[in-house]
């Protein structure tokens, strides 16, 4: 039995923006596209208004993705074959808790070192959670307000 290949598709304001964030947060790769962007632009399947510059490479304009860096992928595409964040602009902002968010576990006793990493990183501290026997965590949200939780 083979191992089931996933992702989480996190709508966004700033899909780009938000790929790094994660990226540093998780210690994953943001997937590099240039090269299936390449082919499908001079095969012109691809209108250049598809395509953005980020970090000195192209990506696609909207999207990002990161990946577990020991999981497979494919070179030419980039894209994982594994754990996988996608990140897509839509148009509305977010307006609620989220139904589904990420844990971030800290390896033991590193869980305030692993909060002001974040913090450094954008995110921010909205509450300290105690409940005893089942837990102690910080609930924050990422640049874009998607909450989640360190513990």
């Amino acid at each position: 039995m083979t191992a089931l290949n996933w992702k989480l598709v996190i709508d966004t304001r700033d899909a780009l923006a938000l790929a790094d964030f994660w990226a540093a947060a998780l210690e994953y790769a943001v997937e590099d596209q240039t090269a299936l962007i390449d082919h499908l632009l001079t095969a012109g399947d691809l209108p250049e208004a598809a395509v953005t510059e980020h970090h000195g490479r192209r990506a696609f304009r909207g999207y990002a993705a990161v990946r577990h860096p020991e999981d497979p992928y494919d070179p030419f595409t980039g894209i994982g074959k594994g754990r996988r964040l996608l990140f897509q602009d839509v148009p509305e902002p977010k307006t609620v808790k989220n139904r589904l968010h990420i844990d971030v576990h800290a390896a033991p006793g590193e869980r305030d070192k692993t909060v002001a990493r974040l913090e450094t990183l954008g995110a921010t501290r909205v509450e300290e959670m105690d409940k005893g026997p089942a837990g102690h965590w910080w609930l924050m949200r990422d640049p874009e307000g998607n909450e989640f939780c360190v513990s």
